[in-house]
């Protein structure tokens, strides 16, 4: 790698790449070289006008969905460690937190009814997105961060 570095310094420092067309201009990264020039325009006016193509909408509203989701059930879990909720009973505190770990289980399952719509929408594989897992979700929602991370065998 450091040679391919060297010939790249080597070649900048005699100037061979002074004279590049476009050099000292921002790059013109506006144009998709794979749409269909016929729409080109109609792409660039909605494109600059603010819209874009109705499954990326979809999948933006679905990326809000997931986060206002896993952000709910973050609170529920930060208030049922919190001292506040020290102050109720037991009982009353793991209801609460039963009712919002169901309408979690509720919220993941509409989601990933809309995935599997935004999914059959997108005109390529690579764009489609994978279903949650509730338990997962729930995992990595309520666990703190340091316990997240993957445990490495220490003892040699």
């Amino acid at each position: 790698m450091n040679n391919i570095e060297d010939h790249i310094r080597r070649a900048m420092e005699a100037g061979q790449f002074d004279d590049l067309p476009g050099r000292g201009k921002p790059l013109r990264l506006d144009e998709n070289p794979h749409e269909d020039p016929e729409w080109r325009l109609t792409y660039r006016v909605l494109r600059n006008s603010g819209f874009s193509l109705p499954w990326i909408e979809s999948r933006r509203a679905i990326e809000v969905e997931i986060s206002e989701a896993r952000l709910a059930i973050m609170r529920a879990w930060e208030w049922r460690d919190s001292t506040s909720a020290r102050s109720l009973s037991e009982g009353m505190v793991e209801s609460e937190w039963a009712q919002a770990v169901e309408i979690f289980r509720e919220r993941i399952e509409i989601i990933n009814k809309r995935i599997q719509d935004y999914n059959l929408e997108t005109p390529s594989e690579r764009f489609q997105l994978p279903l949650l897992q509730f338990e997962r979700e729930l995992e990595l929602t309520t666990t703190p961060p340091s316990d997240k991370l993957p445990k490495t065998d220490t003892a040699t």
